[in-house]
């Protein structure tokens, strides 16, 4: 990096010629992630609310950029970490958010499951201590009363509210369940998110597994079977597919993810977020 180019290049940041602006902005954002702490630090030690606004939208540029890329670095490398790409979806936001924050937060969850667990209770106990510890004991619920707002897609206000969306709630469950050694898994059913309990496979008999019940979080881990979805999609007019009676893959959780931001941020009337979203959904998309 050279130092005095980047103290150069910050100190014309409020040149009122916008060409030459546009030149100093192209080589700041050439420089990435490492020419943030000095735009910072000029952020706070500038009183003019032009170049002030300016600094904030480079930085959020090189903030935006820097996590497209590690979202299609995650999609291309099999997208196998669903907490990883949850957390880079609410770095959108809240760009300084930790993942290791995260991850100790749900590990509490997952222990407390994991201690009341044992190898001799049916699916149904094991879904009875986890919904008793994540809805009793740590006080996960729907937020029926701002069911739109998009806190709700942000695994760290979700966290700290101990309430979300149907999908953000069935990232959580899903993720506490399954360290826990609980086989649940997403169902990326129209309309709404639910989970399964599906038998793992039996190596030795050649069985896939097979889906035993279906849980849904919103509704603090209720239990329901096939004919409910039945009744479900017949009342939206939608046709069965098998997607909606099995396991969705990471990417489609994600994808979902960013779909319910995109649609929270259009009903709030933040078309920049929205347009912003949708360069992030092709990133996800490894035809774009």
């Amino acid at each position: 990096m050279d130092y005095n180019e980047i103290a150069a290049l910050i100190r014309l940041l409020d040149d009122s010629d916008s060409e030459i602006f546009t030149q100093i902005e192209q080589r700041l954002l050439h420089y990435g992630k490492p020419v943030i702490p000095f735009l910072e630090k000029a952020w706070g030690g500038s009183l003019d609310a032009l170049m002030q606004q300016r600094i904030e939208n480079i930085i959020h540029r090189i903030q935006f950029e820097d996590l497209q890329r590690e979202l299609r670095v995650w999609v291309e490398t099999g997208a196998q970490d669903l907490i990883k790409a949850t957390v880079m979806v609410a770095r959108y936001q809240y760009p300084e958010l930790k993942e290791a924050d995260i991850r100790s937060q749900l590990e509490k969850i997952r222990k407390d499951v994991w201690l009341e667990v044992n190898d001799g209770l049916t699916a149904l106990e094991q879904i009875r201590v986890l919904n008793r510890v994540f809805f009793e004991i740590h006080g996960f619920s729907g937020n029926t009363q701002h069911y739109h707002a998009p806190q709700n897609s942000f695994i760290n206000i979700a966290l700290e509210s101990r309430k979300g969306n149907p999908l953000m709630l069935s990232i959580l469950y899903q993720e506490v369940a399954q360290g826990a050694g609980i086989p649940v898994y997403g169902v990326n059913l129209p309309e709404h998110f639910i989970l399964c309990y599906k038998e793992d496979a039996d190596p030795g008999s050649g069985s896939a597994g097979q889906v035993l019940f279906y849980v849904n979080p919103f509704s603090k881990g209720d239990v329901f079977h096939r004919k409910e979805i039945d009744l479900f999609l017949q009342q939206l007019k939608i046709m069965p597919d098998r997607s909606f009676y099995e396991p969705c893959t990471n990417l489609d959780m994600i994808q979902r993810l960013i779909r319910n931001l995109m649609n929270s941020y259009h009903k709030l009337g933040f078309m920049d977020k929205v347009q912003e979203l949708e360069q992030l959904m092709k990133a996800t998309d490894l035809k774009s």
